[in-house]
């Protein structure tokens, strides 16, 4: 089963494809998209949704995982992290994808064993698991982590059946 994780921003979001195949993941692709922050809100949603519908029409997967809010510098912050949350879940439901959310604290605990880890630690364990190598940046990362976490939470749960 292939999984997009999903680490929203309104000026960087994070992607991560794998494969999951029983208990274990396998890479498959990763990136993170940089919109434009001089560009009006509307026009980067815009660019935002493009991107989303270009990755999933290319990879086709079954199931997406986004990290949920959890705090926000400030209230504006929190605003527009929703509406570039919003244009990514309504693309996705456009998509008639499977989409489950967990909030950073399961993300860390699902990757690292502590729900207080931090980024660092997030990245190193996201490059052990998925024996990654190369260079990634923390939306990468983070998007992966979800990934992992969702493929974690299906295998347990297909075990169970």
């Amino acid at each position: 089963m292939l999984i997009l994780g999903l680490d929203p921003g309104s000026r960087i979001t994070g992607w991560g494809l794998l494969r999951q195949e029983g208990v274990r993941s396998v890479y498959v692709a990763s990136g993170a998209w940089r919109l434009d922050e001089d560009a009006e809100l509307a026009a980067r949603l815009a660019d935002l949704t493009r991107r989303l519908e270009a990755l999933l029409a290319e990879h086709r997967p079954r199931e997406v995982a986004l990290e949920q809010i959890f705090s926000a510098k400030s209230a504006r912050s929190a605003l527009v992290l929703g509406h570039a949350r919003g244009a990514i879940l309504a693309t996705l439901a456009r998509a008639n994808l499977s989409i489950a959310e967990y909030t950073p604290t399961q993300v860390k605990q699902a990757v690292t064993g502590s729900g207080r880890a931090d980024k660092g630690q997030v990245q190193r364990m996201v490059s052990v698991l998925l024996n990654h190598r190369t260079k990634m940046s923390e939306d990468e990362s983070d998007a992966l982590a979800v990934a992992l976490t969702h493929g974690a939470a299906t295998s347990i749960g297909s075990a169970r059946r």
